[in-house]
C-alpha cells in the first residue's frame, strides 16, 4: 500500500510538470518565431529592444562550474567600455569550453540580454536565455512527463484498489513500469534531437513508434498478469516449495510364528484349553 501510494503521489507530480510545459509550448513557439523575424537593430540599442545588435566582447573569465552541481556554466564578458556581463550557459560547449581570458567574442543582444555567443571560428552556442530550441525541449518534457504521470497514476491507483488481488497487482506494476520506459523513450529522443540539430517534428516522428510498441507491449504483459501466466498466485514458502507427502505405509502383515525346540513352529498367542 505504501509503496502504491509512492507511485501515485510522484505520477500526479510528474503528471503537473508535463501539463505546464504543454502549456507553454505556445508560447516557445511564439518566441522563437519573434527571434528568427528579427531585424538588425541600426544602431547599439539604449534601451531594451526587439531588435538584434552583435556586439563585441572580451572574456575576462569562463567556469564550466561541474564541480558546482547548482551553478550553470558562466562566463564574464566585458564591454569596450569596461562594463561587465555575466553570462550564463545551458552546457558547456561548443564555445564556453573553448573561451580563454582576452579572447574575442560576439554576443547578439536580444530584448537587453545576451542571447547567443559566437567566437572567432563562428561556433554558435545560446545562453541560458535564448529563443531557440526552447519549444522542443516544452514538447519533449511535456511527451516524457504527461504518459509517465498517467501510468504511474492508473498503476498507483490499480494498485490501491485491488489489494489482496495478486494479479491486479502484478497487472498494475506492468502499468507503472511502462509508463516510466515511455517517459525515458521521450527524454532520449530530445537529447537525439538536440544533438543533431534535428527539427521539432522530429521529436514525435521517432518518439510516436516507440510509444505504440511499447504501449503493445504492456497490454500484452497486462492481459498475461491478469490471466496469472506472469508468476505463480501461490509464493513459495521460506523453505522452498512443499515436499511431497511421505508414501503411506504398507498394511500389517500377521507375525510369522517361532520354531520350538522340536522343530514344531508355536503360536505367538497360546490359546486355552
Amino acid at each position: 500500500m505504501g509503496r502504491s501510494l509512492v507511485w501515485l503521489l510522484v505520477g500526479v507530480v510528474v503528471l503537473g510538470v508535463g501539463v505546464a510545459s504543454a502549456l507553454q509550448i505556445r508560447g516557445a513557439l511564439e518566441r522563437e518565431r519573434e527571434y528568427r523575424a528579427a531585424s538588425t537593430c541600426a544602431s547599439v540599442p539604449v534601451t531594451a529592444s526587439a531588435c538584434r545588435w552583435d556586439q563585441e566582447f572580451t572574456v575576462r573569465s569562463a567556469d564550466t562550474n561541474r564541480r558546482e552541481r547548482n551553478k550553470s556554466p558562466e562566463a564574464l564578458l566585458v564591454l569596450p567600455s569596461g562594463k561587465t556581463w555575466v553570462v550564463t550557459f545551458r552546457q558547456t560547449g561548443p564555445v564556453l569550453s573553448e573561451m580563454e581570458p582576452d579572447d574575442k567574442v560576439v554576443g547578439v543582444i536580444w530584448h537587453g540580454r545576451v542571447v547567443e555567443v559566437r567566437d572567432a571560428d563562428g561556433r554558435r552556442q545560446q545562453t541560458s536565455v535564448g529563443p531557440v530550441g526552447w519549444p522542443a525541449d516544452r514538447l519533449g518534457g511535456a511527451l516524457a512527463c504527461i504518459p509517465g504521470g498517467l501510468a504511474a497514476v492508473a498503476g498507483g491507483l490499480w494498485a490501491l484498489l485491488a489489494r489482496g488481488n495478486r494479479r491486479h497487482a502484478a497487472a498494475a506494476t506492468v502499468v507503472r513500469w511502462h509508463g516510466v520506459a515511455i517517459g525515458a523513450a521521450a527524454l532520449l529522443t530530445l537529447w537525439a534531437q538536440s544533438g543533431n540539430d534535428w527539427p521539432m517534428w522530429a521529436l514525435p516522428a521517432i518518439w510516436g513508434p516507440i510509444t505504440l510498441i511499447l504501449l503493445a507491449c504492456m497490454t500484452g504483459f497486462v492481459i498475461a498478469a491478469l490471466r496469472g501466466e506472469l508468476g505463480d498466485d501461490e509464493p513459495a514458502g521460506p523453505q522452498g516449495p512443499t515436499p511431497p507427502p511421505p508414501p503411506t505405509p504398507p498394511s500389517a502383515q500377521p507375525t510369522p510364528s517361532a520354531p520350538g525346540s522340536d522343530g514344531s513352529r508355536t503360536s505367538p498367542v497360546s490359546g486355552s484349553g
